[in-house]
């Protein structure tokens, strides 16, 4: 009997069936329940193609969508594998959760279709159960890597078109690889250009060994002569981008884990001058009498030149240093280098201007015998001061002018390398159409047809 069913599915035969289900009512009964020793009916139409064999199947017996051959598979996902658009619109229409069963592997049959590049059959799984797309394989790889690692552009395509999560664009799978990575790793041309012409991909993210794209690549130039003109079209995609090794990222990452540390430095110094500006040296006027009212500062009539200085310095330091605290709270990533050379000022306008105001308030509390000397040594370790953060604020500033210069001109070189290829590839696409060749394939070529 359970020869004759696999025989019937096989042919597609639905005669053979209505009479095999005649003698025994209950067969379909014992292959859902998985008393059936023979292969499930299901999964040999669907391998066959019998399109009407699978509908008659489902409608005496919808229960068989999620019966699994020994290697946990559905007949969602053979259909997914071979392609077979029509069966697979009858399978998700009798039982749209089959969509989430893994397979031995941990694989969906999204993620199947994905690996093996049925767009079409994809993009109907999406639609019918989109949280299927984001359930994760074997080594926590996303469908997205599945697509880099099967160099399955279109269906990358499609993903990244229908999933505008940049959280989940950008996951990581067991050894920190995003699909960047895993794109430069492989010598995908075609597709680190079109994940990064998205713009929603973390260029300079680390992997597990702490790696960015860019460092990925560069052992790499080691390669055949081929390889290498393919890595240096991802070398110029990853330079217009803005890529960098991890060496390049310090000052960003820096500052990154050192936020909450910059957060409490500024949070103290707004705190002194907050105090030093509403309780100056000296303290205030407690009555009303010689010129003077209660509640005014004692060193602005006693000291009438130095104590707008030090209103200037003080504000200046309290001004600076909420400003660090608005710079470090408001979201910006730290590897802007405009961010980067603002939070510098402003840290060096605050602890610049807390000394300056540091050396007036003990020249006002300083008796008048020892004011002589200990104004000498202020002066001169004002000087000093002034002179030691002016060459650091000048150098970090011709650090970064530098770095954006040559970042600059880095990226020029590479748009320009890269509409060369492409004209090139222009040429090339006319040269074939010319001479009656298929153009199938032609963007694939671009690292060789630039030679």
């Amino acid at each position: 009997m359970e020869h004759s069913l696999s025989e019937a599915a096989m042919t597609g035969n639905i005669d053979s069936l209505r009479e095999i289900i005649g003698r025994d009512a209950l067969i379909l009964d014992k292959v859902a329940a998985g008393c059936f020793r023979g292969p499930s009916p299901l999964h040999v139409a669907t391998s066959n193609k019998q399109t009407r064999f699978v509908e008659e199947l489902l409608r005496r017996k919808q229960e068989l969508t999620e019966v699994l051959d020994p290697q946990l598979r559905s007949a969602l996902h053979l259909a997914s594998a071979k392609g077979y658009n029509e069966i697979v619109e009858v399978l998700v229409k009798a039982d749209p959760d089959m969509c989430l069963i893994r397979d031995r592997d941990g694989k969906n049959p999204l993620h199947v279709a994905a690996a093996r590049g049925r767009v079409s059959i994809l993009e109907e799984l999406v639609g019918t159960c989109p949280e299927a797309a984001r359930v994760r394989v074997d080594r926590d790889d996303t469908i997205l890597h599945l697509c880099v690692k099967h160099n399955q552009l279109e269906s990358l395509e499609k993903l990244l078109d229908v999933i505008q999560d940049r959280d989940f664009v950008n996951a990581k799978d067991n050894d920190g690889n995003n699909i960047l990575h895993l794109a430069i790793l492989y010598k995908r041309f075609e597709i680190t250009s079109h994940v990064l012409g998205k713009k929603i991909m973390d260029v300079n993210a680390k992997n597990a060994s702490g790696r960015t794209a860019m460092d990925i690549l560069f052992p790499l130039h080691g390669a055949s002569e081929s390889d290498r003109k393919i890595l240096d079209h991802i070398e110029d995609l990853l330079l217009e981008a803005n890529g960098k090794g991890a060496k390049g990222l310090v000052g960003g990452d820096w500052l990154t884990k050192k936020k909450d540390s910059l957060m409490v430095v500024a949070s103290l110094i707004a705190t002194m001058a907050f105090q030093a500006g509403v309780n100056p040296p000296g303290g205030v006027w407690q009555d009303d009498s010689h010129g003077h009212r209660a509640g005014e500062a004692v060193m602005a009539y006693n000291y009438q030149h130095s104590y707008p200085y030090f209103l200037r310095f003080n504000t200046i330091g309290f001004v600076a240093s909420l400003s660090t605290i608005l710079l470090l709270i408001s979201g910006l990533k730290f590897k802007n280098k405009v961010t980067m050379w603002i939070l510098i000022v402003s840290m060096w306008l605050a602890i610049t201007s807390m000394a300056i105001t540091y050396a007036f308030s003990n020249v006002v509390v300083t008796p008048k015998k020892d004011r002589r000397s200990l104004s000498y040594t202020i002066k001169i370790a004002v000087i000093v001061w002034s002179c030691v953060m002016a060459l650091l604020l000048l150098r970090h500033t011709y650090y970064l002018v530098a770095i954006f210069v040559k970042e600059k001109r880095s990226k020029m070189k590479a748009v320009k390398r890269i509409m060369k290829a492409q004209n090139l590839l222009n040429r090339w696409s006319l040269l074939r159409n010319l001479l009656g060749l298929s153009d199938r394939g032609s963007a694939r070529s671009l690292p060789v047809a630039t030679s």
